[in-house]
């Protein structure tokens, strides 16, 4: 199985980062679903503009924690690379 680590840009211009297993669900949710995160739902619709993939779950989510702590700056060029 593959985890994914996603940057959404969100219809405010800012960025989300997040996990999971399932992208193209996960993007379904966001933009839907009462279970897409709370800050999304309030600023749909939101489109994917980037994803990496790894195979276990815990490089995932170190990886999704190292973006989540840089700046929007760092954030969209890692998304224009």
């Amino acid at each position: 199985m593959l985890y994914y680590v996603y940057i959404l840009k969100c219809a405010d211009k800012s960025l989300y980062a997040g996990c999971t297993n399932n992208l193209e669900k996960r993007l379904q949710e966001h933009n839907k679903s009462k279970r897409g995160a709370h800050y999304t739902k309030i600023r749909r619709p939101v489109k994917l503009v980037y994803s990496e993939s790894f195979r276990t779950l815990g490089k995932a989510r170190k990886r999704e924690a190292e973006i989540k702590n840089w700046n929007r700056k760092e954030k969209l060029a890692l998304i224009k690379k």
